[in-house]
């Protein structure tokens, strides 16, 4: 089990040469330091080249589009920052509050198993009512949910943990709905745009987790205001977005369908349809790989004690990578369908290195699969962001990608509870199994994708820039 091994079991570390503990940990240190200063600059270098592809220079040379979309990003990364503020300090403030490793499990499949349960319902509500809305009301949800983890009896933080698995639920359908609908039908921009949008924001994305990571550090830690401060320090920021929302236009799904009717719709267009079927697949199990992966680094890094900051940090500058990656990729004349195969195969060699490195402990072997797993993580969102625009149906647009959303957590709602439990999946190497079986099937989901999706294609007279348009399966 990682933790468990020796102080000698350090992969590049010859076997005779014995250090002290104190000077091992000093080496793995210097690795995760060093890698990190060698992959910022990886990405610099692939942002730089990323920039001057034909689609980024031809979106930023149009003032309209540069205007729309910088008033999308405002509001969406003030969101995803008070997101990632939190996120260091949920098991920590648990833990300061005095619950055991099994309450605060409990509290964690709380907040999945609300967003399966009541999840599924935010999308068909913001397509009948209004994205922009349900939008507002994440931020004001969103906010609540963070006040609530000001007491520490149970009941609150419970109840916030199931406000934030709504929450999170909307976060991830809601804006995108709202952005797709404005880009393709209000202003009617070039669709390879999309794909230019979704690549910036992953990378955006990036820089955004390392900043929160270090304001979270800052006002818990140095400035002593301890773990319940980010949470605290995250208002602002939601208030902030919902009052430069109000400068967005309000847009629709379907607003004819009654709330049990839009539902069921959405979920017959997943079974029934085979393309978004089989992208529905691929989303769910890649995305529960990546939850699983959240949980299950630490304690395969713990034995090196690793400076956790800077290992997060470096994760997501891997995702910084990739997203610029998939950026000039898709200028040699990849297509974003190909780009998502590539993704889901990089993340099955990942899991692949994870399941040998676990069983023997080699932790540099590991930490360098968890960097493969992060750059495929950058190629894979702006490609499934993408292809998501272009499959699902305007008119439920937001319902569906909750659907998406339900496998993911009731994969990972299982997987939490059967390790913290120590039954069916009795160690670290067990999981990341699992984890590689699931993206094994992703990947022939994906091709299977490819193909239907190839077939779909109609073909529209363009300019050499452009990325043929889709209709979605009727």
């Amino acid at each position: 089990m990682p933790g468990e091994g020796n102080a000698t079991n350090f992969t590049l570390i010859p076997d005779f040469f014995v250090l002290p503990l104190v000077g091992k940990v000093a080496v793995m240190e210097a690795f995760i330091y060093g890698s990190f200063t060698l992959l910022a600059l990886v990405a610099l270098v692939f942002h730089v080249f990323a920039m001057k592809t034909k689609s980024q220079i031809s979106s930023a040379n149009n003032p309209h589009f540069k205007r729309f979309q910088h008033s999308f990003f405002l509001v969406y990364f003030m969101a995803l920052f008070s997101d990632w503020l939190q996120g260091p300090y949920v098991y920590k403030l648990y833990q300061h509050y005095g619950y055991a490793s099994n309450q605060i499990a409990l509290l964690y499949v709380v907040g999945f198993a609300s967003s399966v349960v009541f999840g599924t319902t935010t999308g068909p509500l913001a397509d009948r009512f209004g994205r922009k809305k349900m939008a507002l009301t994440f931020c004001v949800m969103y906010s609540f949910c963070c006040l609530t983890k000001l007491s520490s009896q149970f009941f609150w933080l419970f109840l916030g943990r199931v406000f934030g698995g709504i929450s999170t639920s909307m976060l991830f359908s809601t804006f995108e709905s709202w952005y797709v609908y404005e880009h393709t039908e209000t202003h009617d921009f070039p669709n390879e745009w999309l794909s230019v949008t979704f690549s910036k924001a992953t990378f955006w994305n990036g820089v955004l987790a390392i900043n929160a990571g270090v304001f979270s550090n800052i006002f818990a830690e140095s400035l002593g205001y301890g773990p319940v401060a980010p949470f605290m320090l995250a208002i602002p920021f939601l208030i902030m977005a919902g009052i430069i929302m109000k400068t967005w236009k309000e847009n629709f799904g379907n607003q004819t369908l009654d709330l049990r009717r839009s539902c069921m719709d959405g979920l017959r267009s997943i079974l029934f349809t085979e393309t978004i079927l089989y992208l529905g697949i691929v989303q769910s199990l890649f995305e529960a790989n990546m939850y699983i992966f959240v949980f299950q680094w630490t304690p395969v890094l713990s034995s090196g004690n690793p400076p956790l900051g800077m290992v997060f940090a470096s994760f997501m500058v891997c995702i910084m990578v990739g997203s610029s990656l998939y950026s000039i990729m898709l200028a040699k004349k990849f297509t974003a369908e190909q780009l998502l195969v590539c993704a889901v195969t990089l993340a099955v060699l990942a899991m692949s290195i994870c399941v040998y490195s676990t069983g023997e402990t080699h932790l540099y072997l590991s930490f360098l699969s968890f960097l493969i797993l992060e750059v495929a993580v950058g190629m894979y969102f702006p490609a499934i962001g993408f292809l998501r625009s272009q499959v699902i149906p305007e008119e439920l647009r937001a319902g569906i990608m909750n659907w998406f959303r339900v496998p993911t957590n009731v994969i990972t709602c299982a997987s939490l509870m059967l390790v913290h439990n120590n039954t069916i999946i009795s160690s670290t190497q067990a999981m990341f199994t699992i984890c590689t079986v699931m993206l094994l099937v992703a990947v022939l989901s994906s091709l299977k994708f490819v193909k239907l999706f190839g077939s779909s294609k109609v073909p529209l007279p363009q300019s050499e820039d452009q990325v043929p348009l889709t209709k979605a399966e009727s």
